[in-house]
């Protein structure tokens, strides 16, 4: 993330902020601790009040602290970060980061409330990381303006209530864009449509590595093919691409088909993939065959695409302010007239589903 997107950042969320962030470090390595106490304190919107080496020693420190923010590393003695997580929330909904080495058990604790995760340096290398600290410094401020509590049961969509027909015609795509708490809402949404929807695309912000991960997850979870994307892949039926993590996708048309082109490029909004390459290039190839949906997620990245989609004929949704973890994206997108409606989060599966069929 370059200067100028760093201080855009800080203005989305410096206006939601009045004092300093109070944050609660957790994980089990001495050292490790220490080289996040000391790097997260030269932040001046950051004050570290404490440190715990186990959940348990964490939750009395929650207690007699209560602090705004966890960092919290998955892997710890006594208990794990993830039965930690799945006690904890649901009594004390504090915002969490969780700070692990590549593994698929970050999903599992966003999956249990955590906001987001940072990637744990290799300590065969340099665990004083600035790029690293850096990242998870600008992540532990969104988690402090984040909604812990979205679920809306009395909204909860029935997806046994769909049809299993879809009637819409060739070459309609669907273009998803999410960043944080994006991962969960996404599985929500997939999980409730049936095997034979249109061709999606999807960005999700977050690292390399990672993103096929998400994608092999969800693809064991839904009906839908999932799976991340390769540069010329065919948008077909009843798949859906995720965007490679480093690499923007956009949307190309050839002959009667739409495939997507994964390459490398400069952040756009801070942010590679970026939500804005995908919808512009839907946007121009694909113009009123769309929908674009943007999901839950901190600053502006795809909210002028959006517009575009819908200055070109797309239809478009936007998540609620209701459901969202984090109500940026969405609302940047709605207030500058892109969202032709705004759909809490068990419901959009159910709204597109029906755009779909009167498509």
């Amino acid at each position: 993330m370059d200067t100028s997107d760093k201080i855009n950042y800080w203005r989305i969320i410096s206006v939601k902020i009045k004092r300093k962030i109070r944050v609660l470090i957790v994980d089990d390595s001495l050292i490790f601790r220490e080289v996040l106490k000391k790097g997260l304190s030269n932040d001046p919107g950051i004050e570290i009040i404490g440190t715990a080496e186990d959940p348990f020693d964490a939750r009395d420190k929650i207690l007699s602290l209560e602090p705004d923010v966890l960092t919290l590393d998955v892997e710890l003695p006594k208990m794990s970060g993830i039965e930690f997580l799945k006690r904890l929330i649901p009594q004390y909904p504090i915002p969490v980061i969780v700070v692990s080495s590549v593994s698929e058990n970050v999903f599992d604790a966003l999956k249990f409330g955590a906001i987001d995760f940072v990637t744990k340096p290799d300590a065969s290398r340099n665990i004083t990381s600035i790029s690293f600290i850096n990242e998870l410094i600008v992540k532990i401020k969104i988690a402090s303006t984040a909604s812990i509590s979205t679920s809306n049961a009395s909204n909860k969509f029935n997806s046994n209530k769909l049809e299993k027909i879809i009637r819409s015609p060739q070459n309609l795509l669907i273009a998803i864009g999410a960043s944080t708490g994006g991962t969960e809402a996404l599985a929500s949404i997939l999980k409730d449509l049936p095997s034979n929807m249109p061709g999606m695309v999807v960005v999700q912000h977050m690292p390399p590595v990672f993103t096929k991960m998400f994608a092999d997850r969800l693809n064991a979870s839904c009906a839908l093919e999932v799976r991340e994307a390769k540069n010329h892949d065919i948008v077909k039926h009843g798949t859906v691409l995720i965007a490679p993590g480093d690499y923007h996708m956009a949307i190309k048309k050839t002959g009667n088909d739409f495939h997507v082109e994964c390459f490398k490029g400069n952040k756009v909004n801070g942010h590679c993939p970026s939500v804005d390459v995908l919808f512009d290039s839907v946007a121009t190839h694909v113009k009123k065959r769309a929908i674009g949906i943007i999901l839950t997620g901190m600053g502006y990245d795809g909210a002028k695409g959006m517009l575009n989609m819908l200055k070109n004929g797309a239809r478009t949704l936007g998540q609620n302010e209701q459901s969202c973890v984090v109500y940026g994206m969405p609302k940047v997108a709605h207030d500058i007239g892109a969202v032709e409606k705004q759909v809490n989060l068990n419901l959009i599966a159910k709204e597109l589903y029906s755009l779909v069929n009167n498509s």
